[in-house]
């Protein structure tokens, strides 16, 4: 019987079977005492790789059974990182098996469909010795000298140091912010896509991501903040995007979308909509309403760029475009856009002298570039003008109109915006005391000048000054003044209505307009955006509906609704039908100059009857640009004059038959088939079979590219027969 040994004591004589009997019973006590404390377990194979033990301790952890575990191939047992599915781990093992080579420290985690409900199996670092020894005479192993009979080993718990690793490995990858990919992991990923489809020339789109108004939070309500804003951002793209493609954070308020084999421009730009719309609803931080933005620059690989480098550079033009075309909107590179940085400095320092011009005074020998003018709002039932709208414009004297679209988001990043809002409203209000009507003046206010601490102060000057009415006065105001700091905006509407004035809240229901505004804000006033307008019409459409539902939220609410954006008698009959009582747009009135509107007044001019076109038609752009005609083998020069979704007018053509099928070469690998629907002496009408798409910055592009390859392949093909059509020379008229 074996006995416990407590301490040294003089070695005493026993016979040799005696004593390998306590070493064989010591070592199976201890290999026993390691399988009880959980500290690792034991395994052995057969030498065809079949498990032949597992540690009673294992099972009874795991849940297994070992029965049915005996027999099975080793390496079934296993499974890899699921994080990492691409990596397993068991080929190394396969490999060493097969090799009967050493195994040290291979990493494997036990497949949890083999373990007890709740078991949590952890990993570990399997390590085995191949069982050889000598082979016997006339075994198969004889040639060799040795006999391979499996393996014997160990396993030991490593799941601490395993997660650790990986949560290291996760923060070098991802941001610890969002939880997103970082610079790092996501230009990686990009190097691996455009590897990877480089050879079969696959394509792969880069979004470039920039928030708006992100500044204007983390200054009013802090850092803190800022990045809880920045995690909700991340939440709502990672909802919006889900599989389709990887998300990463750059840095501060940039963000990158990588989409893997994706080129149609049409399911790009709704994806860029639906982000635009996601991202710029309301946040709630800190008991706080906040409202941003955001702007999304596209390139796609190979037609933008063959090279990573490239691709990143073309996609930040194209966001660069975006934010400082108007924001909130998307724009996809196109090589035009190459100087957009040199155009927006050159714009800032045109803008100050714009401002300038009109600040200097009546003595100045510079002549004003800015000016305000004045659309009539009517009233429906007959047709009387109750009030205008100032608008402003800038005639630049060498680039001619720039849109108020364009040069605002310059005014308001650069500052400007203070001194020509306070302009606008100094000019407004000096030309209304001059109308020989009392009529209401409507003012646009941006939210940065809003949230200017001393706005209501500005407002209260220029009354004094001007000697206006201020109950003829209203400030138009949109959404984006509710973000930041709730109690100084609550306190602005206060000091206006203290004044006097009337608050319109404009473009309602364009974003993701919140019933708490009118609550919280006393708008006597709300505008029906011009974009439910121009699909009023379309059975497919609900912009009637939500038409209705706002005049009659605003009718429950005692406010007054203007319709924006009326050019057609069917538009008009479709919003008086739901109630509309005032209405602005071209059917009644372009935005008219000072001058005329007091020469209509002194007339007594104050009823506009409508004119204009009867039914309401999609928007087709002039344009004056050379163009490819592509038929049969023949290419042609041509002269593209209007351009719309759906069609197209080209000059420079005789002789081409209706039902003719051409290719068109807009540019850019942009070809798009069209059919001739119209054809008289050197003009065709066309038809795309495929209709355009948005660039989301005012202009239409083919949802599809050729790629540079393909083109530079086409463009060696020669011509084999004479030019069926004449082509005749158009030059621009005047």
């Amino acid at each position: 019987m074996l006995k416990t040994w407590h301490g040294p004591r003089p070695p005493q004589s026993s016979p040799p079977g005696d004593d390998a009997a306590h070493r064989a019973q010591h070592r199976l006590a201890v290999f026993e005492d390691i399988e009880r404390g959980h500290a690792g377990w034991f395994w052995a194979t057969d030498a065809a790789g079949r498990l032949t033990y597992i540690s009673p301790a294992a099972c009874e952890r795991f849940g297994l059974d070992a029965e049915a575990l005996v027999g099975l191939p080793f390496t079934s047992l296993f499974e890899t990182d699921p994080e990492n599915p691409g990596e397993r781990s068991d080929r190394p093992l396969q490999f060493l098996l097969g090799a009967h080579a050493r195994i040290a420290d291979v990493t494997v985690r036990l497949i949890p469909d083999r373990c007890a409900p709740g078991s949590r199996t952890g990993w570990w670092a399997l390590s085995g010795q191949p069982k050889i020894d000598a082979a016997k005479p006339g075994s198969a192993k004889q040639e060799t000298g040795v006999a391979f009979h499996g393996y014997r080993g160990s396993a030991r718990d490593i799941t601490a140091e395993y997660e650790r690793r990986i949560e290291d490995s996760r923060l070098a990858e991802f941001d610890s912010l969002t939880g997103l990919a970082n610079r790092h992991r996501i230009t990686r990923r990009f190097d691996q896509v455009l590897a990877a489809f480089k050879g079969t020339m696959r394509p792969a789109t880069l979004m470039m991501l920039d928030l708006d108004r992100f500044k204007q939070v983390n200054d009013t309500l802090g850092h803190p903040a800022g990045d809880e804003l920045l995690r909700q951002v991340a939440q709502r793209l990672t909802r919006v995007v889900g599989s389709a493609g990887e998300i990463g954070r750059l840095g501060g308020d940039e963000f990158q979308i990588l989409l893997a084999d994706q080129e149609d421009r049409g399911k790009l730009g709704e994806l860029a909509d639906k982000i635009i719309g996601v991202v710029s609803q309301p946040y709630m931080i800190d008991d706080n309403h906040v409202v941003i933005g955001v702007s999304i620059g596209m390139a796609i690989a190979p037609f933008d760029g063959a090279e990573r480098e490239d691709i990143v550079r073309a996609a930040d033009l194209a966001l660069y475009a975006a934010k400082h075309g108007g924001r909130g909107q998307f724009r996809f590179y196109s090589s035009d856009l190459k100087d957009e940085k040199e155009e927006r400095r050159l714009l800032e320092e045109a803008l100050r002298e714009a401002i300038a011009s009109v600040d200097s005074g009546p003595d100045s020998w510079d002549e004003p570039q800015l000016a305000m003018v004045y659309q009539p709002v009517v009233r429906t039932d007959d047709h009387t003008v109750v009030g205008f709208e100032a608008l402003m414009r800038w005639e630049h004297p060498t680039r001619g109109n720039i849109p108020p679209s364009v040069f605002i988001p310059v005014a308001e990043d650069t500052g400007m915006i203070l001194q020509l809002g306070a302009w606008a409203l100094r000019q407004a209000a000096r030309d209304a005391t001059a109308w020989p009507h009392p009529l209401r003046i409507a003012v646009n206010v941006s939210a940065v000048q809003f949230a200017h601490p001393d706005f209501p102060g500005i407002v209260a000057d220029m009354l004094d000054a001007t000697g206006l009415d201020p109950e003829r006065l209203e400030l138009e105001l949109t959404e984006s003044v509710f973000m930041g700091d709730g109690e100084v905006t609550d306190a602005a509407f206060k000091a206006l209505k203290s004044l006097g004035v009337r608050l319109a809240l404009d473009d309602f229901g364009t974003g993701y307009s919140s019933l708490s505004y009118l609550r919280a804000a006393p708008f006597d006033k709300l505008k029906v955006d011009r974009s439910f307008v121009d699909s009023c019409t379309l059975s497919d459409q609900n912009s009637a509906k939500i038409i209705a539902a706002i005049i009659g939220l605003a009718d429950a609410l005692g406010m007054e609704t203007t319709v924006e954006g009326v050019e057609a008698f069917d538009q008009r009959d479709v919003v008086c039908a739901k109630g509309a009582r005032f209405i602005q747009g071209f059917l009644y009135s372009p935005p008219l100059e000072q001058t005329v509107v007091l020469e209509r007044m002194a007339g007594g001019q104050l009823r506009i009857p409508p004119e204009g076109p009867q039914r309401h038609r999609p928007e087709r752009r002039s344009v004056y640009r050379r163009i490819g005609v592509i038929h049969e083998d023949h290419r042609y020069e041509a002269l593209l004059r209007n351009l719309s979704a759906t069609g197209a007018r080209i000059e420079g053509l005789v002789g081409v038959p209706v039902g003719t099928s051409l290719v068109l070469d807009l540019g850019a690998g942009q070809l798009a088939v069209v059919t001739v629907s119209r054809s008289e002496d050197a003009t065709i009408g066309v038809e795309f079979e495929t209709p355009l798409v948005s660039d989301g910055a005012g202009g239409l592009v083919t949802r599809y590219r050729a790629s540079p390859y393909a083109l530079a392949a086409a463009a060696r093909m020669v011509s084999s027969s004479a030019p069926q059509f004449l082509e005749v020379e158009v030059r621009r008229r005047a």
